[in-house]
């Protein structure tokens, strides 16, 4: 019988290994896995590469896991925010790689990762710095119908963590609005995928219309708890 439901934050991030690339959900405060961060900080994996949105804000969450030292390279789309001094820091002093991606291809390239595309092009980032290897050489290009293109390849991760809404033992998932963001190209690029959600439902209480992510591409789902804060909204809870 397939059951994909584990009962522990610590028991779905068992055997995540030092060196890994981690593609971790999230769009600004929407959809982060912020359990499953706590949880990799707990789990003690180092050399890390992150593929997120940003560089983590505070020193909550991503931003923790950095702190620790436990990062070694990040690719992101926007790394400095106005809390974003943690990296800061260690950029400025050499403790961490970064890897700059504009949005569009962030999420093409992590798409191309788990659809088996080699390479695509891109008229993104032509004529910039962006369009430079890490050596300084320049990225292949091509005109195709008189537009500038750059090569790009793929994103392929060792784990994603992802949050959802409700989920069921095959691992089916629902999104709730714009936390859906990153959570399903990222679930189909990684060798493992850890997504978090509110509800568990039984098999076939998902109309398979609304599934966004079909449980082939996800490996444990853990369930936390949504609480009321003083503010009003809600947020994830242990």
């Amino acid at each position: 019988m397939i059951n994909k439901i584990v009962s522990s934050v610590a028991q779905a991030m068992s055997g995540i290994q030092d060196g890994s690339t981690i593609l971790i959900g999230g769009f600004g405060t929407a959809g982060i896995p912020n359990e499953l961060i706590d949880g990799l900080l707990e789990q003690g994996a180092k050399d890390l590469t992150i593929v997120n949105n940003n560089a983590g804000n505070g020193e909550q969450g991503l931003a923790a896991i950095l702190k620790a030292g436990r990062v070694k390279k990040i690719i992101c789309s926007f790394p400095r925010q106005a809390d974003s001094y943690v990296f800061d820091e260690l950029y400025r002093s050499k403790k961490i790689e970064l890897e700059l991606v504009p949005q569009g291809n962030l999420a093409e390239r992590i798409r191309a990762g788990g659809a088996g595309i080699g390479a695509f092009f891109s008229p993104t980032a032509y004529g910039t710095l962006l369009a430079l290897e890490k050596d300084g050489s320049p990225k292949e290009t091509r005109i195709i119908d008189g537009t500038p293109y750059v090569l790009e390849y793929p994103i392929h991760g060792d784990v994603a963590l992802i949050r959802a809404e409700k989920g069921d033992r095959w691992g089916n998932l629902t999104y709730r609005k714009s936390a859906r963001n990153f959570g399903p190209v990222m679930a189909t690029a990684a060798k493992l995928t850890i997504a978090t959600v509110h509800e568990i439902v039984e098999l076939g209480q998902l109309d398979p219309e609304t599934v966004v992510t079909p449980g082939i591409y996800v490996t444990r789902v853990v369930r936390i708890d949504r609480v009321l804060t003083q503010a009003g909204g809600f947020k994830a809870a242990d």
